[in-house]
């Protein structure tokens, strides 16, 4: 068993997958190996070694084949950016928010929209593609509000005409960020994209509707239901997550408060719904069982009960949409079950392993998701801290209590160092939170809500018992340091950190209990390593077209600019700027706004809200909302600092330029900021022109940089010939988002960056960008850090090169 979870975890560390003939070969070596094992007589030194070995390459040919038999369905690069008609049907419950309508598509036909691409080869489609039906101009290829066709009604199983641009799954990748390709990849979605609805489109074209996919239809139904019965759509939104797994349908602003309380794990279908799901069928189909002597002499009650309950669970898993976390915890539950229905009766660390490899081999992707280590582990600990209770001991309902918040303790304890490792932030006041919440929503909450399908009335009281915990939770995140946030410590040092945390859990003496002690404190005093004192480093995230630096010396830290809003729920700031800083442990002391357009400023409200002691220094006017969250001071060449023996220069724009415009263009003024120590620089242009460009190459004598972020992401109406003689730097670091409207970088910028030997690193191809004083010709690219056989890989033309 553990040689099989052992098998996929190596497996998953491929970067790039090999012939499935490979795989196949070792899942047929691994067999034979088996059946040669089986015919040995007598115990053996080599049957423990070798049952490992054969387990392993089980498990690393099991998900090594069907990872290769899953990438042959990719989309063709051939297809992407182009526009097509298909067929087919809606496959899951459409999303809601920010503007659009999210869904999944499955494809039964495809042709080319354009009629020039007639004679062309019939374009080929996955069979299962992710959509988005965008508002106006909330989508990655906006249009005006009047050229474009407003969403319309989308059910599942319906049967609809679209006309559709796909490209392959692409998303951004940061250290300790999150891997939305993985997660594409997890869905069985080969690509992403847009209904092109504009008025010069084809027009969507409803066919009708169909019989597949009734239990997504119905799950919509009842989720229409209750945002039509209650009220308030927050609390409609809660309501209706805990009956149909609908997480989308709770409000931002809703999940900070959870995750900041810490039971962020109880307002979707988790496994502990699944799991007291399964526990109150079991009891039930067990109580009804007995009252029958017929069916008591035909099968044992408890035998019954476990099967039902199993069933019943796995009904309830369906209808909340058979995510990911549902389908492990069926898995679990069938083969703890089987285990019982014949007789086993296994130590827990074998019950243990057994249902962690049985999950693994039919989900090894699961092995990278954080919600499968938070749940296994979580498992795990409690088995190994629960001991035999003393003699005597109280079994009433007050030492019931006492055990539940004894177990809440345990979690919380020994899962610190593993939440930080995963999300580098822990909630001081969970215990408390989960205290009140877990029985709150497991005994009140979602009864009522899950009643309320067939009464529906019921969702009103179940809409009052989420208001009534939602003010208990939203006092406890606004107290002084509910949430703990640190660096994210290195994996040994977390896994070192759960052992202590168990350890001081378990009912041990004193004395060895103390012992966990320093296995834990370094988890939770590490501190992420920093430059030197006399230099620097920028990390260049990858938040898709938009800029966004962050700028590390010894003890100071800047960022300039916080990348783009993404929707109108969305934005840099919270999906990657603020995680990336929290990974990181970073403080900042300043935020620089090169100017106010909103591929440079969409994250800035959610990372000032994070750092409020980071002073504000921009080209935004006074009048800009921004000025009102943190007051700006104003960029003017000339502003100079020093930092750990860095120096920060402001280049442009000058007094004079702000008054030379009555509306200036916000690229005209963009902050443009030069870093050295003077044996590296670094020079960031913002969206200068080539008027600023002749005007910044005319007032700086000397511009030489070793590192350049590109004016405006690689614009025709920048990064002339004049600055790159100027600047001559080594690499030039572009900002732009993968296949955008705009066409960044221009293709004639690419060539002149070319001719003069200058590595070009684009973030669709590189990922966040790492440069380091101490090492100026070198870039570190995390997609080639990081690099696994589920991430794009994207295209290179011969006119980039990025050094490894």
């Amino acid at each position: 068993m553990a040689g099989s979870v052992l098998g996929a975890v190596l497996q998953l560390q491929q970067a790039a997958l090999w012939h499935w003939a490979f795989y196949a070969g070792l899942l047929a070596l691994a067999a034979a190996g088996w059946l040669g094992l089986r015919a040995l007589r007598g115990p053996s030194a080599l049957w423990l070694p070798m049952a490992l070995l054969l387990s392993a390459m089980a498990g690393g040919g099991s998900a090594g084949w069907r990872a290769a038999a899953y990438s042959a369905g990719a989309l063709s690069p051939a297809v992407e950016g182009r526009d097509l008609l298909v067929e087919g049907r809606i496959a899951n419950m459409p999303q809601l928010g920010g503007g659009a309508i999210r869904f999944s598509f499955e494809v039964e036909s495809a042709r080319w929209a354009s009629a020039a691409d007639a004679d062309s080869l019939p374009p080929q489609v996955p069979s299962r593609v992710s959509l988005g039906w965008y508002d106006a101009s909330t989508g990655p290829w906006a249009r005006p509000a009047e050229e474009t066709v407003k969403p319309g009604a989308l059910h599942a199983g319906e049967r609809w005409r679209l006309a559709v641009r796909l490209r392959a799954p692409h998303g951004s990748l940061n250290p300790h960020g999150f891997d939305h390709e993985l997660r594409l990849w997890e869905q069985g979605e080969h690509a992403t994209g847009q209904v092109r609805a504009g008025v010069r489109d084809p027009a969507p074209e409803r066919l009708g509707p169909s019989w597949r996919h009734p239990v997504e239809r119905l799950r919509e139904t009842v989720r229409d239901a209750v945002f039509e019965r209650v009220d308030d759509p927050r609390r409609a939104g809660v309501v209706a997550a805990l009956i149909t797994g609908d997480q989308n349908a709770i409000e931002r602003t809703d999940w900070d408060v959870f995750r900041a309380t810490g039971v962020a794990h109880l307002m979707s279908i988790s496994g502990l719904h699944i799991t007291m799901f399964a526990w109150l069928a079991t009891a039930l189909v067990g109580a009804l069982w007995r009252r029958s002597g017929r069916l008591m002499l035909r099968w044992p009650a408890q035998h019954a009960a476990l099967v039902g309950g199993v069933l019943l669970a796995t009904l309830y898993a369906v209808f909340s949409g058979w995510g990911v976390p549902s389908q492990r915890t069926v898995l679990m539950l069938a083969a703890i079950g089987l285990l019982r229905l014949t007789g086993r009766r296994w130590p827990w660390p074998f019950v243990w392993l057994l249902a962690c490899a049985v999950v693994v081999a039919a989900d090894p992707w699961a092995l990278m998701q954080a919600g499968f280590w938070l749940s296994f582990v979580a498992v795990g600990v409690l088995f190994a801290a629960d001991g035999a209770a003393p003699a005597g001991a109280p079994s009433g309902l007050a030492a019931r209590l006492l055990r539940m918040l004894r177990e809440q303790w345990v979690v919380t304890l020994a899962l610190t160092p593993l939440t930080l490792l995963l999300f580098q932030q822990v909630s001081a006041v969970g215990l408390l939170a989960n205290a009140v919440a877990i029985p709150w929503v497991t005994l009140v909450v979602t009864p009522l809500a899950m009643l309320g399908v067939v009464a529906a009335p019921l969702w009103h009281a179940a809409g009052w018992s989420v208001q009534v915990l939602s003010w208990v939770l939203e006092w406890l995140a606004g107290l002084p340091f509910a949430t703990l946030s640190m660096p994210a410590p290195p994996l040994w040092m977390a896994m070192a950190g759960v052992l202590g945390g168990t350890l001081l859990a378990m009912r041990l003496p004193g004395s060895l209990r103390l012992l966990g002690v320093p296995l834990l404190l370094p988890a939770l005093l590490w501190q992420a390593p920093r430059p030197a004192a006399g230099e620097f480093e920028l990390l260049a995230a990858d938040i898709g077209q938009g800029n966004a630096v962050l700028v590390r010396t010894a003890t100071h830290s800047l960022l300039y600019d916080t990348g783009p809003r993404y929707s109108l729920d969305s934005d840099a700031g919270q999906r990657v700027l603020v995680p990336l800083l929290r990974a990181l442990g970073e403080r900042l002391d300043t935020v620089v706004l090169s100017h106010r357009d909103s591929d440079h400023v969409g994250g800035a409200p959610a990372v000032l809200a994070m750092q409020p002691q980071a002073t504000l220094l921009s080209s935004i006017e006074a009048e800009h909302p921004l000025q009102a969250v943190r007051p700006a001071r104003r960029c003017e060449a000339g502003q100079r600092w020093r930092w750990d023996g860095v120096d920060f220069e402001v280049l442009h724009p000058q007094g004079d330029d702000y008054a030379a415009f009555v509306k200036p263009r916000p690229n005209a003024i963009s902050c443009v900021l030069r870093i050295g120590n003077g044996r590296a620089t670094a020079l960031l242009a913002g969206d200068i022109e080539r008027l600023q460009e002749a005007a910044l190459v005319v007032r700086t004598p000397d511009l030489r940089a070793d590192v350049l972020l590109v004016p405006h992401h690689g614009s025709k109406t920048s990064s002339t010939a004049l600055l790159l003689d100027a600047v001559r730097p080594r690499i030039a670091l572009v900002q732009a988002g993968w296949r955008n409207r705009f066409g960044h970088p221009a293709a004639e910028v690419v060539a002149r960056y070319r001719e003069r030997g200058i590595t070009l690193a684009e973030s669709p191809r590189c990922g966040a960008a790492t440069w380091s004083s101490t090492r100026p010709e070198h870039l570190a690219c995390e997609r080639e850090r990081q690099a696994r056989y589920w991430h794009h890989a994207v295209p290179r033309t011969p006119v980039i090169g990025v050094s490894p």
